[in-house]
């Protein structure tokens, strides 16, 4: 049914390295392949030099972690509780999950908001497992305490002495959030030019789409409270992690006059939302300005071969 050089390809794009490779053409049945399985497996013992160039898989498992991460947040937030145990195994080193709990919601609509988002992250952890196969990375360790409080210590929302609990209450809870969904939408658009195969490209697009929904949900319920300045400085505590331009934004602006103009979507004089490298989007998350492969959410790292920030 398939010609060589497209088994070859399918099985290079779809797995993160030569072991992940040689495990889906197992997995898939030498006898169903014929002698273009034969072929394929020689060819990728061949093309192996070429593995410091990041495959589609590595790119999908980079995703895969922050989807992780976002999974994990929402899940507790909503639910108290997070990812089923089948959904956090796969390759590299599995961690656990320190902090998260139910939030006490006493805003109906923000209620509703969180076991949305929930159902979606836990949608995108379970599709992209799908898609990776044997290759998809397991759950790394994830910090939902002191990470929080790191990063709110970071922007200076609380003192050098004090902790911040994202589950504590609404607002906790939406600032916290807003720290992840500005991070996704410009994590997925910066990997889009990485991504070679098409239909990986258009989930990865559909992903993006849901991710910016999420981002407007929690920029405008942040805006309905008036926690402009708050969002202001988490926005500018990311810009000092990822270095480079002034390109984040908060929720609003000031308008001369001691208010604010909303400012609900984040982009451009062209009215394009700005992108993250795979290495910004882990400063971020690892909250670090330093090139390293641990820390802030992820105090083991993240499992695959995209792990360092810049």
């Amino acid at each position: 049914m398939f010609g060589k050089s497209l088994v070859v390809d399918m099985v290079n794009r779809s797995a993160e390295n030569a072991t992940d490779r040689r495990a889906f053409l197992r997995s898939a049945g030498f006898a169903g392949l014929g002698v273009a399985g034969a072929g394929a497996l020689a060819a990728v013992g061949a093309g192996e030099a070429h593995a410091d160039e990041a495959s589609d898989g590595a790119v999908l498992n980079f995703a895969l972690n922050l989807e992780y991460l976002e999974a994990e947040f929402y899940s507790h937030a909503a639910y108290g509780k997070g990812l089923d145990d089948a959904l956090t195994t796969g390759t590299g080193t599995q961690g656990g999950v320190i902090g998260g709990r139910r939030v006490p919601f006493k805003t109906t609509s923000i209620a509703q908001f969180a076991t949305e988002i929930a159902a979606d992250e836990i949608h995108h952890v379970k599709f992209l497992r799908k898609a990776l196969g044997g290759a998809a990375v397991s759950r790394p360790a994830i910090d939902l305490k002191t990470s929080f409080t790191a990063a709110a210590r970071a922007a200076k929302l609380i003192g050098p002495n004090q902790t911040f609990d994202p589950f504590a209450n609404e607002n906790n809870f939406m600032l916290a959030a807003f720290i992840f969904e500005d991070v996704g939408v410009t994590a997925y658009k910066g990997a889009a030019p990485l991504i070679t195969n098409k239909a990986y490209l258009e989930a990865a697009a559909g992903i993006l789409a849901v991710e910016a929904y999420h981002a407007a949900t929690i920029r405008t319920s942040l805006w309905n409270r008036g926690l402009v300045k708050e969002t202001i400085a988490i926005s500018d505590a990311r810009d000092s992690l990822h270095g480079g331009a002034d390109s984040d934004q908060g929720i609003g602006y000031p308008r001369g006059d001691k208010s604010w103009f909303a400012n609900i979507v984040p982009a451009d004089n062209n009215g394009i939302a700005f992108s993250r490298t795979p290495g910004e989007v882990l400063n971020i998350v690892y909250l670090s300005p330093d090139k390293v492969t641990k820390g802030g959410f992820f105090p083991a790292g993240v499992n695959g071969a995209v792990n360092a920030s810049s």
